[in-house]
């Protein structure tokens, strides 16, 4: 008798156990480990070249540092060339990448699917480890409904093209996104690839101003020389809309963008220019109408308040895109593609091929 009441306890403590841990791996952002390790999270700490410290890495799980790369990757059917677009950004990333990676998919349901196929296969093929959580989009865009709603009007084409949908606008809240204990992070456009490790991508957070909060690179196309027509005509010595081969400044481009979250959660400067009277002031005195989502706001940002953004190199974000080369900007087009630094990441914008390197 007291030894089946021994069994009864440890089946209870079991089911107990099980239910927890099934209610904990449910949750809103889903964890899938491969390998079954468990975290325990913990920051460690890289001085950078100014007084503040940086924290470069996240999470520590059995001694091991996991750097946090987030991407968006919806509406993806098993035969979109997107899910091919995919696989090459996150094989390039882990087959080059020296440091453990942790990986948060936004996505929805049936792209979910199509993720966990392609990231199994390449773990499987590469033989290393890269710990993946998923995020439901519908559910982070209820979240950021307010910052999606002021953003909208001023940086989205027309209702129900492709860049009017609020996941384009999420980056602008990951610090609201993000589990409390991620202080930086990096996120790219699936339709990118590595040719570096990603190590040295996260060195560049060293170099952020006491202020900067994001960190992008150039835009190298036309494109904001033709947004910023009325105010380039108003202000013909400006050099905004200019490129940055001759010093303008050409805007930023949103396919790459660094996160230093633990500023932008404490940052008041942040959260009053993100309200409705700020976008709308600043997108008023610069004559600004966009319709490329969060990359018009920090470029936005950057010609108001450009001690907010450090600018990366260009090589961390090779842009490919000719478009606006055939749209009437062939005689300048050269200036704003040029970028004379080693490519370190492809970016095949505007459906471009990227190099079989």
């Amino acid at each position: 008798m007291l030894l089946l009441r021994k069994v009864l306890i440890n089946l209870t403590l079991l089911a107990v156990i099980l239910v927890l841990f099934y209610c904990y791996q449910t949750s809103n952002g889903i964890r899938w480990a491969l390998h079954g390790e468990q975290e325990n999270v913990s920051t460690i700490e890289s001085k950078g070249s100014n007084e503040d410290t940086i924290s470069t890495t996240l999470f520590l799980s059995n001694k091991k540092v996991y750097y946090n790369v987030w991407c968006i990757f919806t509406k993806v059917a098993s035969n979109s060339p997107m899910r091919r677009k995919f696989e090459i950004f996150a094989e390039s990333l882990l087959r080059l990448s020296s440091v453990h990676i942790a990986f948060h998919v936004i996505t929805d349901d049936d792209s979910k699917n199509v993720a966990e196929n392609v990231l199994e296969n390449i773990l499987s093929s590469t033989g290393k480890f890269m710990n993946v959580q998923y995020y439901d989009v519908h559910e982070l865009a209820l979240q950021l409904q307010d910052i999606v709603s002021v953003m909208s009007p001023h940086f989205s084409s027309k209702p129900g093209t492709y860049y009017s949908d609020a996941l384009f606008f999420l980056s602008l809240g990951l610090h609201r996104i993000a589990p409390a204990e991620q202080s930086v992070a990096a996120m790219f456009d699936a339709d990118t690839k590595f040719r570096k490790d990603i190590k040295e991508l996260f060195e560049e957070f060293n170099s952020f101003g006491s202020q900067a909060l994001f960190g992008l690179a150039p835009e190298l196309t036309p494109v904001y020389r033709h947004v910023l027509y009325l105010y380039r005509n108003k202000q013909p010595n400006t050099l905004f809309g200019e490129p940055a081969s001759s010093g303008g400044y050409p805007g930023y481009n949103s396919g790459v963008v660094l996160f230093n979250l633990d500023k932008l959660r404490n940052s008041t400067v942040y959260e009053r220019i993100v309200k409705k009277e700020s976008v709308d002031a600043m997108t008023e005195k610069y004559h600004f109408k966009g319709h490329l989502g969060d990359q018009d706001f920090y470029t936005l940002l950057g010609m108001e308040q450009p001690k907010l953004i450090h600018t990366i190199n260009c090589g961390w974000n090779r842009q490919l895109c000719t478009w606006w080369r055939d749209r009437g900007y062939a005689d300048v087009f050269g200036n704003y593609s040029r970028c004379d630094s080693e490519t370190k990441l492809w970016h095949g914008n505007c459906n471009t091929p990227i190099p079989n390197d």
